[in-house]
């Protein structure tokens, strides 16, 4: 029995896993959401699952890359949960559970030969992205990437590749003609996609240490200059 959450994004995402199923989900994407709801989420998906923090197995939060406010509010929150309960925290790389999430969606669309490209948005044509094949192994690691006409172009000599995520649909203007190139729109990130890979790392007992873990940034944060007057 794991809670999952998934805050890398602009959307809010909470879950209740147990084992392969998905007991209760609730999910919003908006401005402020993540502080908004996430405490509201996880007792609703608890309430709906029948469960206590004292029956959960583990805590599982998304780790990034993806938004700094978002992963800081995400990981503060499930250390809060895993000091109260006493329960163990993991940390679930984020791309590679959208990709799993992705791979669920496109089903027998998806052949062997294709390639996962899971995409969230940084600045202007950046994103940060990897790659994975049609089984989920990892073909490149996470980077941030700014987005080209040539971007992935040694990939597409062999593969068809699907790009989705919020940092996806920017790309169309650059790799739209591509016939190589599938650029899936309104992919949102969940906590239900989450839950295989929380299943490997709960019977691998891949736990971070609450006090000192970090979510993955990959850049360092950058404050914006201040609106206020006089500042």
């Amino acid at each position: 029995m794991i809670l999952c959450l998934e805050t890398a994004t602009p959307t809010c995402s909470v879950a209740l896993n147990d084992g392969n199923k998905t007991l209760a989900l609730r999910e919003c994407k908006g401005q402020n959401a993540h502080s908004e709801k996430i405490t509201t989420f996880i007792k609703e998906v608890l309430e709906e699952g029948g469960v206590t923090y004292s029956q959960l197995d583990a805590v599982a939060v998304s780790q990034g890359p993806g938004s700094y406010t978002g992963l800081r509010i995400g990981v503060s929150t499930a250390k809060g949960v895993c000091y109260a309960s006493g329960k163990p925290l993991m940390a679930i790389d984020t791309l590679e559970a959208m990709a799993k999430g992705m791979c669920d969606c496109l089903g027998a669309q998806l052949v062997p030969s294709d390639l996962l490209v899971p995409m969230i948005d940084a600045r202007r044509m950046e994103v940060y992205c990897a790659i994975f094949d049609a089984k989920l192994g990892r073909i490149a690691d996470t980077e941030a990437s700014i987005i080209q006409e040539d971007s992935f172009a040694e990939q597409c000599h062999e593969h068809r590749l699907w790009l989705f995520g919020d940092g996806a649909s920017k790309c169309a203007s650059v790799l739209g003609n591509n016939p190589k190139i599938n650029i899936i729109d309104n992919f949102q990130p969940s906590a239900a996609f989450m839950t295989t890979l929380c299943n490997q790392a709960l019977v691998n007992r891949q736990f971070v240490d609450v006090a000192y873990f970090e979510p993955f940034y990959l850049k360092d944060f950058i404050a914006g200059k201040p609106h206020v007057k006089g500042l």
